[in-house]
């Protein structure tokens, strides 16, 4: 007994335990911590593979513009290609799938289009797989997350009303901003692209992370943005659905078009009748 209490009075004895504890705690975590970014890019692609092949296509198709290793490049007018480290496997499937990127045309925007002919869906999965492995960042969503049917249309009416139609228009039919850029409409985007535009604040975008709107919520006004295109337009054309001002302006116009010519009809129908 005497020997242990000796042995801790030791000078070197604080610094033993201070060691052990250190390396009981880093045992600890390395069995509960969840992976490394690098682990995640294989969880969310599902096959460890689709990082190098990733990575191949990466140095084909967007290294010329982001860089070898995604963190970006300038030129003498300003960066030409923004830093992909951290955007995620989300951001990737947003502009790849719906043809923003490759960007071919320099603008102040990348419009949505038709994606080139090596775009597909394991194409997408493995350049997601790779960007996700630089960084981490925001994942494709599960169906489950941004199925529409599991949404209540009328919650997510209130939150697109609160936070996206100042841009978007109130059925999601789009708008102008500044300096040249646009708010899209969203007839054309699936509900994993909205889902991913959220998470991810593409161009002049803010991001909704899940601690400003909820998965749930997200869903919620997926299934609102879903529902509002299949509404009837009990008045005949719909005028892009770009509000009550454009229609009235129509309304306006074609309605005094009309009545300008019945008078004009109506006057050459008597001077006819006064001359015979």
């Amino acid at each position: 007994m005497n020997s242990i209490t000796a042995r801790r009075r030791h000078p070197l004895a604080r610094y033993a335990v201070l060691l052990l504890a250190l390396s009981l705690l880093g045992g600890v975590y390395a069995l509960v911590a969840p992976g490394g970014d690098r682990a995640d890019a294989a969880i969310a692609s599902g096959k460890a593979d689709d990082v190098a092949a990733g990575k191949d296509l990466f140095a084909a198709h967007c290294a010329s513009c982001h860089g070898l290793n995604g963190e970006g490049s300038y030129s003498s007018g300003g960066a030409s290609g923004p830093s992909l480290v951290g955007v995620g496997a989300a951001a990737v499937d947003f502009q790849v799938s719906s043809g923003r990127m490759p960007f071919a045309d320099p603008g102040p925007q990348a419009p949505r289009k038709r994606p080139p002919d090596w775009v597909n869906q394991d194409t997408i999965r493995q350049l997601a797989a790779y960007v996700q492995s630089l960084g981490g960042g925001p994942t494709k969503p599960s169906l489950e997350s941004v199925d529409p049917a599991k949404g209540d249309p009328a919650k997510g009416g209130e939150l697109f009303r609160a936070n996206c139609i100042q841009c978007h228009n109130f059925v999601g039919s789009g708008g102008g901003l500044t300096y040249g850029k646009y708010a899209p409409p969203l007839n054309p985007a699936t509900p994993t692209q909205i889902y991913e535009a959220m998470a991810t604040g593409p161009q002049a975008m803010p991001v909704f992370n899940d601690s400003t709107i909820t998965p749930e919520e997200k869903r919620d006004m997926i299934a609102y943005i879903v529902s509002v295109r299949q509404q009837p337009d009990p008045g005949g054309s719909g005028l892009g659905r770009i509000g009550p001002v454009t229609e009235g302006l129509v309304g306006w116009v074609v309605g005094i078009s009309l009545l300008a010519l019945a008078a004009i009809w109506i006057t050459a129908k008597k001077r006819q009748a006064n001359h015979d």
